[in-house]
């Protein structure tokens, strides 16, 4: 079976970077993989688990005889890691990463990589609240989309072989240009996570000595806030990340609960339900279409 990763370098061995080491060990699609981080026992981990052949906790040196690395860690961290490898990179490696906004990875990329143009950016929409290698499994691809973001600059050859990589996790991949990549996740991924968080925090203010809400929330509750257990640092990352995109998307949802609101001073049940209806109607036809990739 051919091996067309050669040795792949993974900087960031947690969820995404640990589900995509298990898919392309499980699928025989990678010779090596290098884990990449600053946690040793993390990565002492990922190795007892099989997720990883070797590791270092130094980038520079982690990638200097890589076929392929692919960066997951937080955004935050991207400016860093960039710096840290660019002088250590062979000349015809391929680099891609699994980041949740694509045009802070460009500008990041574009600033310190000196091969900008085998740089794919990448996004696998897969995900759970859980973190950490140890939740990491081969399947979290399965079927899902994966969007590569390449420019006019992007080598014809390392977009082929990022495509082939993230096709081997059993991801759906399709390409659109970053920007448009940002405002569209901006509505249907970074607004819910924010829509989530602010709302456990409206109920938690709520609550006081006497009375705890909480207590009596049930299943409605537990589903709508699933999200809010993700990781507040990688979500802060993100946030500011795409700030410009996020924050036009908060505004439209703002304008949202002010128009219920009016409804509710009003007590105007005939605008609530039509509200409720065409939500309703927009989240059925979303499912019926696509409900059997979620």
């Amino acid at each position: 079976m051919s091996t067309p990763l050669g040795h792949l370098v993974i900087i960031g061995v947690g969820l995404i970077g640990g589900s995509a080491a298990r898919a392309l060990k499980k699928g025989g699609f990678v010779t090596r993989i290098t884990g990449v981080g600053r946690n040793l026992s993390n990565l002492e981990k990922a190795k007892a688990l099989g997720v990883v052949d070797d590791f270092s906790t130094d980038i520079a040196k982690a990638v200097h005889d890589a076929d392929t690395v692919l960066i997951s860690v937080p955004m935050g961290a991207y400016e860093a890691v960039f710096s840290a490898m660019a002088e250590s990179l062979p000349e015809k490696v391929v680099i891609t990463d699994a980041g949740s906004t694509k045009q802070h990875a460009v500008d990041m990329a574009h600033k310190h990589l000196p091969n900008f143009n085998r740089f794919v950016p990448a996004h696998p929409i897969a995900g759970t609240e859980n973190s950490g290698v140890e939740a990491s499994f081969a399947e979290l691809f399965h079927d899902r989309l994966c969007i590569l973001t390449p420019d006019e600059e992007t080598d014809a050859d390392a977009l082929a072989r990022v495509k082939a990589l993230w096709e081997a996790t059993d991801s759906r991949v399709e390409c659109m240009a970053a920007a448009e990549h940002d405002d569209l996740l901006a509505a249907v991924s970074h607004l819910p996570h924010i829509a989530a968080y602010a709302l456990v925090n409206a109920v938690r203010k709520l609550g006081s000595e006497k009375n705890d809400p909480f207590k009596f929330a049930a299943g409605g509750f537990r589903d709508f806030t699933r999200i809010a257990s993700s990781s507040p640092a990688m979500w802060r990352d993100i946030a500011l990340a795409n700030r410009d995109a996020l924050l036009h998307k908060v505004d439209v949802l703002q304008e949202e609960l002010a128009h219920l609101r009016q409804a509710l001073e009003k007590a105007d049940g005939e605008k609530l339900l039509d509200d409720f209806s065409a939500a309703k109607e927009a989240r059925d036809n979303w499912l019926a279409k696509h409900g059997d990739s979620l």
